[in-house]
């Protein structure tokens, strides 16, 4: 039995007692029984004072026989009462506290199924919406969800849940169905645009021509940079034959990656087949020359030298609350931008949930360009986030801490994952 439910009963028997014993106690004496045992008390106190009288030649024989007779008469009236069947009064309220006695422990579950949460109650393993981001993974409660978005079609994180719970089992068909009607509550939300696509893409033989390059469109038309809607975006324009526009997102894509991005290297292979393939076609290498050369080169980024005097140190830690939403291989992104100024990380850390708690440091050699480094800024913010996606780039869903604005140079920072990026 759950130890919740142990210490509920508890409580409930403890509390009974204060409700059921107040009805249960007699709450009023019998007044008549009490007004005849005083009325006999008093006739034998005057039986004795009459005595009293006589033996002190205060009365006459006469008087105290007459006084006595009287005495009699009335005691006989009142044994006559004190003998009459006296009805013992009905008391409702045993009834009531028969009835609380049952009514309180129902209804004190029905509430708690109306307005707690139930679930909480089960083990992490069977409590499902704790697993992956709010990934359902069971058929069971795939279907408790659909069947509240029927009764509550307006409401978005339900059918965000569904959508990526049927992308995470490979459901395409069923996720594009979730992803329709996500969209039409939430329209100007890059990720979901994305998302559409790729289940869109996934469910049409990975094929992105179509639909899916119109979503990935409307993606980067909200957020130019997204990076998984630019990873999209140049495979796309691949799959088109369209080399330049290729080159041209993968190369703002590796712009916007760590230098240590695990998948990095392939897009550089990316870039160069692309390249590759626009030299084979006619007019492909003045094509190529007049390509932008602010785009960031095929190649890693050299590494920058490292300024002591601008080093921020400090340590990571995860919140126990949130220890069962994440797996020991999770990304960890502990990064520094700019307070005011461009959105693109300063200095970013790469590391997994396993290696948490960190001791960290951010510098100069850490940055993903030559010309945004911590040592030319005078506020930046510190955080650090668990990404799903692997990407720095935050995402619904992602886990993230921050210990805010501070100066380049700062020592000992504290950073404590306990939030999740809506």
């Amino acid at each position: 039995m759950s130890l919740f439910w142990i210490y509920g009963i508890l409580l409930l028997v403890a509390a009974l007692p204060f409700v059921l014993w107040p009805l249960l106690r007699r709450t009023a004496f019998n007044n008549d029984v009490l007004r005849d045992a005083a009325n006999l008390e008093i006739l034998r106190d005057q039986a004795s004072e009459l005595e009293t009288d006589l033996s002190n030649s205060l009365l006459s024989q006469d008087t105290f026989e007459q006084g006595r007779r009287e005495l009699q008469v009335r005691l006989l009236e009142e044994v006559k009462t004190t003998v009459s069947p006296v009805v013992e009064p009905r008391h409702p309220s045993k009834l009531l506290a028969l009835i609380l006695l049952v009514l309180i422990p129902l209804t004190s579950i029905a509430l708690y199924s109306m307005l707690g949460n139930p679930k909480a109650l089960l083990p992490p393993q069977q409590n499902e919406a704790a697993e992956g981001f709010g990934v359902l993974r069971s058929e069971a409660a795939l279907q408790e969800l659909e069947a509240k978005l029927v009764k509550m079609p307006e409401n978005p994180d339900g059918w965000l849940m569904l959508a990526r719970s049927y992308t995470e089992l490979q459901r395409y068909t069923d996720a594009i169905r979730a992803y329709e009607q996500l969209v039409k509550l939430v329209p100007n939300e890059s990720q979901i645009w994305t998302n559409y696509a790729d289940a869109m893409a996934m469910a049409n033989n990975q094929s992105l021509l179509g639909e899916p390059t119109k979503f990935i469109k409307k993606a980067l038309a909200l957020d130019p940079e997204n990076t998984t809607a630019l990873a999209l975006a140049g495979s796309s324009d691949m799959e088109q034959g369209d080399y330049p526009a290729a080159i041209t997102h993968w190369q703002k894509l590796v712009s916007l990656l760590p230098p240590d991005y695990p998948q990095i290297q392939m897009i550089h292979d990316g870039i160069n087949q692309a390249r590759e393939y626009l030299t084979q076609q006619k007019g492909g290498k003045e094509q190529l020359a007049k390509l932008s050369t602010a785009s960031v080169p095929d190649k890693a980024p050299e590494k920058l030298t490292a300024n002591p005097a601008v080093a921020i140190t400090g340590r990571v830690t995860l919140s126990p609350a949130l220890l069962a939403q994440t797996s020991p291989t999770d990304v960890v992104f502990i990064l520094a931008r700019a307070a005011e100024g461009p959105k693109m990380p300063l200095a970013v850390l790469r590391k997994q949930v396993k290696d948490l708690p960190l001791d960290f440091t951010l510098d100069d050699s850490m940055a993903m360009q030559p010309q945004l480094k911590l040592s030319g800024f005078d506020k930046v913010i510190v955080l650090a986030r668990i990404s799903k996606t692997g990407t720095p780039m935050a995402q619904p869903g992602d886990l993230q801490g921050s210990a805010g604005m501070v100066k380049p140079g700062s020592k000992g920072l504290s950073i404590t994952i306990d939030s999740a990026v809506k």
